[in-house]
């Protein structure tokens, strides 16, 4: 039987393998004998199948058994995917779901237009035609989307090893900047400077536009100075970063250059990945993600924990590989390099929009040359850390696409001289950012029927809901298979419901005129302290919220007054309710939640070595920051509260820095955590640990997510934002001094008398003293009276401690005294702590003390 079932599973797999790999290989060999892509044949007839599917009635009950097997069919698709998710599987069952997906969405589309618009009143006409046209634009993006995905392109960089060096190319790296903090700019420079390429070929310019702050210019001319980069500057603000680019173009002569924003550190192998795809003549531009350490708004205020992709990682992981495989990848305006000849034959970076980055890989393309997007993560920046700031960086990207879209016309200008398909990505991307009214029409189209009786679906109920939910389901089953590691389900919601309002007003006001608007600069490195909410950029949000419930209170009222409306009313309630859900997570992004840590933590596992005397305790970094760290040790060593630690980049870079231990917690048996606290680091300590951190590195934690979406438990995850954002935040605090396990003879002196015992703990700032209550002894007792006067009054004491050759006298306050039984008597427990003001006079005692005992 054992056998009998292992031939069956053997034979359904090979068949499995059959249908999905060994047909279509072995078709897609047969056209190549042809020269034609298979795709190419396969349309004509899809398209000829696909007619009578998207166009034949059926009645209700037909249409919902329809509508359960297309469901059940998405569902064996997606976990036959995942049951073996091989990269020609994954496309051919990809291309299958978006057929499927279009033919179920064409069909819902001609359904709609044939049964249910309702023009038998002009104000549900008007409604009818909003609706409408935010559905059409949804499809619309769908189908876009499905195009720049039909094939992702993974790129292997060229080796620069097989090139004489004398043959690489020279390179300028830029780092503009308007009125960041130098500090955040020092860190990029660092980088720039630490990149791993020949020194008498790169040379690294800080861009300064800030000539409204003369005070920070000269902060940043010392700091070129002490580090060993170049300061740019001009007269003039024209053209915001594009024209300060542009500028630079005139005073260097590098053959590429990196541009990097402010706050985006690089990685030191930057440019080994990056130049060598420079030898094909052709190539303009080659552009790597962008990827941020610090949560943006909605991971921080949402509370994900990291569980949940951040926004552009959709972008970066998919969409951009997407582009590349069309030769219609963009620049991003940081972490490029860019070929400056080809730049200059289009006049410099372009001026006309506040997208200029990809307003300028639009001209390039038009120009015949290519285009390159290497998937490797090589720079670390900073994300907005406010709503506020965040939305300013939306709203100029929204309004920079639709004034490429209003100026260029990249779909049908013939004037362009572009391939069809990259006609296709660029109207993607330029139409993208128009979901703004369409998502707020989501929302209340189901309220102005329950609140205005305004309705703008004729006949909305079971039979709506069967065609429009395989439209809507494949749809998500569709783009899990491509986005499962990069955009969770509704999530897409929750971000677009947030700009909705935003969006969609700069992106009409640009389309009216594309001169409106400036170029903002984002706030970068900003502090959230406390809870706050932001109401000026949940506003309209709100509102639309508020509608929302006020609509649900009317259902009851619905279903009493109008019975025969049942139907209608439960599934625009249930629609309301939907909407709900995502409307109140989409305004708690706007609640602030505090930022704990002074610095972000990094989840880097990098080399440590803690040194205390002489020994040396090794571990692994589970977090860094530029103020401390999280280190795993494996044993636990008997160490003081004072150390010195050193931190050990991928490729080697050190930095040495003194640390104090402020918490240790036990993992298992073997390891404990060290939470480490760095103390007053020189300025050539933090540059060291910059470098160790942000350029040292082999890859970067975010380049592989390995959480893969579910609709369900993403949803829930949803729902529940509510009860996470109004959780207590305590910063951890140390529930047990840290000190060095000692043993040795001590005696305090209070009150003209000496009182002996034995020092149990010592540290830098404090030890534990343990004086033994013995009727036996001759030695002068604490009396009850004298524990509760030290109690009360915390006295400062002179404190004898004995060394091997020596005593070694301190002055110290008691903090603490308690009295603990025992079986031979009792003891006074004393907690002593090292005053400030004599800290300068005992600290070196204290520290050579704790080496000897």
């Amino acid at each position: 039987m054992t056998l009998f079932n292992l031939k069956r599973q053997r034979h359904k797999f090979s068949l499995a393998n059959w249908l999905v790999e060994d047909l279509p290989q072995q078709f897609d060999r047969a056209l190549e004998k042809l020269e034609i892509r298979h795709l190419k044949w396969l349309i004509l007839p899809l398209l000829l199948l696909s007619v009578p599917l998207i166009t034949t009635p059926l009645a209700v009950w037909q249409q919902g058994v329809v509508t359960v097997i297309l469901i059940a069919v998405g569902q064996i698709i997606v976990r036959a995917e995942q049951n073996n998710p091989s990269k020609s599987r994954s496309e051919y069952l990809h291309l299958f779901m978006v057929w499927l997906s279009l033919v179920t969405t064409l069909r819902y589309l001609f359904y709609r237009t044939s049964y249910t618009l309702n023009f038998n009143n002009w104000i549900n006409g008007i409604s009818c035609v909003l609706l409408y046209g935010a559905e059409l634009y949804a499809v619309l993006t769908l189908v876009l989307a499905y195009f720049q995905t039909l094939k992702i392109k993974d790129r292997e960089p060229v080796d620069l090893k097989t090139i004489p060096q004398i043959q690489w190319f020279t390179v300028d790296i830029y780092i503009p900047t308007y009125n960041e903090s130098v500090d955040i700019v020092r860190k990029t420079a660092l980088g720039a400077l630490a990149t791993d390429y020949p020194a008498d070929k790169k040379r690294v310019y800080i861009l300064d536009d800030g000539r409204k702050f003369p005070e920070r210019r000269e902060e940043l001319r010392l700091m070129c100075d002490e580090i060993g980069c170049t300061l740019l500057t001009r007269e003039n603000n024209d053209h915001a970063k594009a024209g300060n680019i542009n500028t630079a173009f005139r005073h260097t002569q590098g053959d590429l250059v990196l541009i990097l924003d402010c706050d985006h550190v690089p990685a030191r192998d930057i440019l080994q990945k990056t130049v060598g795809f420079f030898y094909n003549p052709k190539v303009s531009l080659v552009q790597t993600p962008h990827w941020f350490y610090n949560p943006d708004p909605f991971e921080r205020n949402l509370l994900t924990g990291g569980k949940v992709p951040v926004g552009n990682e959709l972008f970066y992981k998919v969409l951009q590989k997407g582009n590349d495989f069309w030769n219609a990848a963009f620049f991003c305006g940081s972490a490029a390099v860019i070929r400056k000849e080809h730049v200059m034959q289009i006049g410099g970076i372009a001026v006309e929009t506040v997208t200029e980055d990809c307003h300028t890989s639009l001209r390039l393309h038009s120009l015949g040359y290519e285009t390159v997007y290497y998937d490797k993560i090589m720079v670390a920046g900073l994300a907005p850390e406010k709503l506020a700031a965040y939305v300013g960086q939306q709203v100029r990207w929204a309004r920079g696409m639709a004034q490429i879209l209003r100026l260029e016309n990249p779909m049908f200008n013939p004037k362009l001289k572009l391939t069809l398909p990259q006609r296709i990505c660029y109207f993607s991307a330029t139409s993208h950012f128009f979901y703004g009214f369409p998502r707020l029409m989501y929302a209340i189209a189901p309220t102005l029927f329950l609140l205005f009786s305004i309705n703008p679906i004729r006949g909305l109920g079971l039979e709506t809901l069967a065609y429009a939910l395989p439209h809507i389901l494949l749809g998500l089953n569709t783009n899990h298979l491509t986005y499962k590691h990069v955009r969770f389900s509704f999530w897409n919601e929750i971000f677009e419901f947030v700009m909705s309002y935003q969006a969609g007003l700069v992106t009409l006001l640009a389309l009216i005129n594309p001169k409106l608007g400036s170029f903002n600069v984002t706030d970068k490195g900003q502090t959230v302290d406390k809870r706050t909410f932001d109401w000026q950029s949940a506003r309209p949000l709100l509102f639309v919220t508020a509608l929302v419930v006020i609509s649900l209170l009317a259902v009851p009222f619905w279903l009493l007054l109008r019975p025969e409306d049942s139907e209608a009313v439960l599934v625009n309630a249930l629609w309301c309710v939907f909407n709900l859900i995502l409307l109140v997570a989409a305004c708690l992004v706007a609640f602030e939640q505090p930022q704990l840590r002074s610095s972000h933590r990094l989840q880097r596992h990098l080399g440590a070595v803690i040194y205390s005397a002489d020994q040396s305790v090794p571990g692994i970094t589970v977090n860094i920051s530029e103020t401390g760290a999280l280190i795993a040790l494996d044993s636990w060593a008997n160490l003081p509260d004072e150390v010195e630690v050193e931190v050990i980049g991928d490729y080697g870079a050190r930095a040495f820095l003194n640390g104090r231990i402020v918490r240790w917690t036990p993992v298992n048996d073997t390891q404990i955590h060290v939470v480490i606290d760095f103390i007053n680091p020189t300025r050539t300590q933090l540059d060291n640990l910059v470098l160790v951190i942000y350029s040292d590195v082999k890859e970067w934690y975010g380049q592989k997510r390995e959480i893969v979406d579910q609709p369900f438990n993403s949803f829930k995850f949803l729902a529940t934002s509510l009860t996470r954002s109004f959780r207590d935040f305590k910063p951890e605090r140390s529930v047990q001094k840290v000190r060095k396990q000692v043993q040795t003879t001590a005696q305090i002196y209070w009150e003209g008398q000496f009182y002996a015992g034995e020092a149990t703990e010592l540290g830098t700032s404090s030890l534990k003293l343990e004086l033994v209550c013995n009727s036996a002894s001759s030695e002068k007792q604490l009396q009850q009276q004298d524990i509760e006067k030290m109690r009360q009054q915390k006295p400062v004491v002179g404190l004898l401690l004995e060394s091997t050759n020596s005593a070694n006298r301190f002055l110290a306050q008691i903090t603490h005294v308690e009295v603990s039984s025992k079986n031979s008597g009792s003891s006074v427990i004393i907690e002593l702590q090292f005053p400030e003001q004599f800290k300068q006079k005992q600290g070196e005692k204290i520290k050579e003390l704790l080496q000897i005992l």
